[in-house]
């Protein structure tokens, strides 16, 4: 029996698609084709014919050793808070997947935080994580100069790690716990029946279990960390101290409209573009190689 959806009247399928087309000819294809062209052209702050000069524009992107510390530095955010965000939703699965009492309503919670604006999350943690004002005054009272994300770049970088992670917790929670629940549940319960621990379980049965929704969060946290990090910046720490947390996105920003060199900013853009594919193909070319579907 064929299950695919068929129309019989051709003009109703095209009613349906354009809508979708022309979002995503609008939304990306567009920008996407202005920031090529304004990466290998000269484009005027006050507007103005354009001046073609080709691989200018990345040949001043790769000399500056400014980018190459924002590149350092989002690769290390993008780790860095995929591993910690990952980890913890994961555990938080396991546990709520046991049913224990109030079950339902730790689900709850814990999906909250995604649905908090970025810029929302980032005023809450930048006065958490005040050294004079937030709950970390007590602790700097007795050790003085301990936190100080004003004044330490490592303090910093770790705040919007922090941050981020938080925030993709409820995200990466939502889809593990549908991934616990569609393994069934004989599996666990012959393991329970031979003799097998609740850790031993999570790492033998249910852990493996779920490896192609890992594989499918760690694509998506990688390239979420590399582009949609920028409100978390820019309200917490600007991206310093010293550059400390100046994100490729956070500088395609800087440049684009506080220097007004809009060329550069498209350049870099095109260059991060161009790093997430990178990253993408090389998970799936090699990463994907150890997720099991069946």
């Amino acid at each position: 029996m064929d299950k695919h959806a068929t129309f019989s009247n051709t003009w109703l399928a095209t009613a349906l698609i354009i809508p979708q087309l022309l979002l995503v000819f609008v939304f990306f294809y567009w920008p996407t084709a202005e920031a090529v062209y304004w990466a290998f052209t000269l484009e005027q702050p006050f507007g103005g014919s354009n001046q073609w000069v080709g691989m200018q524009n990345f040949q001043t992107v790769f000399n500056d050793s400014k980018y190459w510390n924002s590149v350092i530095v989002s690769i290390i955010f993008a780790l860095a808070t995929t591993a910690l965000s990952l980890i913890i939703s994961l555990g938080l699965a396991l546990l709520v997947d046991r049913r224990l009492p109030g079950h339902q309503l730790f689900s709850f919670a814990y999906f909250i935080p995604y649905a908090m604006a970025a810029p929302a999350a980032g005023l809450a943690f930048r006065f958490i994580f005040a050294p004079s004002a937030g709950f970390m005054a007590a602790i700097n009272e007795w050790y003085p100069n301990l936190w100080n994300p004003a004044t330490n770049g490592s303090h910093a970088l770790l705040l919007i790690i922090l941050c981020q992670s938080w925030q993709s917790i409820g995200y990466n929670f939502v889809f593990f716990l549908a991934a616990l629940q569609s393994i069934p549940r004989t599996l666990t319960e012959a393991g329970a029946m031979d003799g097998a621990s609740v850790l031993r379980r999570m790492a033998d049965i249910q852990i493996p279990l779920v490896a192609p929704t890992l594989f499918f969060l760690i694509i998506i946290n990688l390239t979420d960390s590399f582009v949609n990090s920028f409100g978390i910046v820019d309200i917490t720490t600007h991206g310093g101290p010293a550059r400390a947390t100046d994100l490729m996105v956070y500088k395609i920003y800087f440049d684009g409209f506080k220097a007004q060199d809009y060329s550069l900013a498209a350049a870099e853009s095109i260059v991060l573009m161009l790093l997430v594919i990178a990253l993408t193909f090389f998970q799936f070319r090699f990463v994907e190689r150890r997720v099991h579907y069946n």
